[in-house]
């Protein structure tokens, strides 16, 4: 198996990358340290099995990254690795086409069956995540909060606005026009019955979207 790790941070992505090494199956792990850089990899040193990602890298968004990789190299599995909570970010970025979310901050044989989840083919949800959605199942929904229609590209501008981003880092991050940006920004603060940017990030702390 060949995997391929996608960190932006140096240290963390040589520590990922001895972590992945040590897995049983894997043969060979490469780096890549932009969003760019796993496009580039995926092209010119393909084929992949397993792709493992951060989903904030510092070019292009992780949900970005994964429409790539599912219409590129659509044989390769991505696990993503965030320190972002599980809710909403874990549905996210499954329904875009990862097989699996792990929090960065979980233990070392947590994320270790999360890899050899993914590598054997299988999809990885937290026990944490599986029993909520089977609690959902079994129980009347309540009315669900209004970031949870959101289309992927609102909740990514969401993302970053709750984050404190200006729009025109906002606009390079995601490959927009910082206009783009704006209009999202202000479709978004009407689907919140929000005025201002500030009120986004308290909305986005109380309902626990940042750190």
């Amino acid at each position: 198996m060949r995997v391929l790790v996608a960190d932006d941070h140096a240290f963390a992505r040589r520590g990922l990358r001895q972590f992945v090494s040590q897995t049983p199956g894997v043969s060979f792990v490469g780096e890549a340290a932009t969003g760019m850089e796993v496009q580039e990899r995926l092209r010119r040193d393909g084929p992949w099995n397993v792709l493992v990602l951060d989903i904030d890298m510092p070019d292009r968004s992780g949900l970005d990254i994964l429409r790539h990789v599912r219409s590129s190299s659509p044989d390769t599995r991505v696990l993503v690795l965030s320190g972002y909570p599980e809710e909403p970010y874990a549905l996210q970025v499954l329904r875009a086409g990862a097989h699996g979310y792990v929090r960065k901050d979980r233990s070392t044989e947590e994320i270790r069956e999360a890899l050899e989840t993914v590598i054997a083919g299988r999809r990885h949800i937290s026990p944490e995540l599986a029993e909520r959605l089977v609690e959902e199942l079994q129980s009347p929904r309540e009315a669900a909060p209004p970031h949870e229609s959101f289309s992927e590209r609102e909740f990514q501008v969401f993302c970053k606005v709750a984050m404190g981003r200006e729009i025109a880092h906002i606009a390079r991050e995601l490959c927009m026009s910082s206009k783009s940006v704006s209009s999202y920004r202000s479709r978004i603060l009407r689907k919140l019955a929000l005025d201002t940017p500030a009120d986004l990030m308290r909305y986005a702390t109380r309902h626990g979207l940042v750190q």
